[in-house]
């Protein structure tokens, strides 16, 4: 499975509803596995994002899926990226020589 990490937000909703914060996460963890992905880590942070959450999805669609679904729950606003592992990136370099 592909991984992503997702630099997240909190919307003015999602920091009037702090307390809920630990709650929503499980259900996150939980739209996951629904759609065939799993949630590695979820972090609280400090500076410019609110969260780091790292998952796997078995495609980019899925993925995006997941982040629409997140989004549109209006507690949140997310950036995902596509992560390689040093395996995968040993691959990548190996298709240039």
């Amino acid at each position: 499975m592909a991984r992503y990490v997702a630099l997240v937000s909190w919307t003015e909703d999602g920091v009037r509803n702090f307390s809920d914060t630990v709650d929503r996460a499980e259900d996150v963890k939980g739209l996951a596995q629904k759609l065939g992905g799993a949630v590695e880590s979820i972090y609280w942070t400090m500076g410019p994002y609110d969260l780091v959450v790292t998952v796997e999805f078995p495609d980019d669609e899925t993925v995006t899926a997941f982040a629409l679904a997140v989004s549109s729950q209006g507690n949140v606003r997310t950036t995902t990226m596509r992560a390689f592992d040093d395996g995968e990136m040993r691959g990548i370099i190996s298709k240039l020589g």
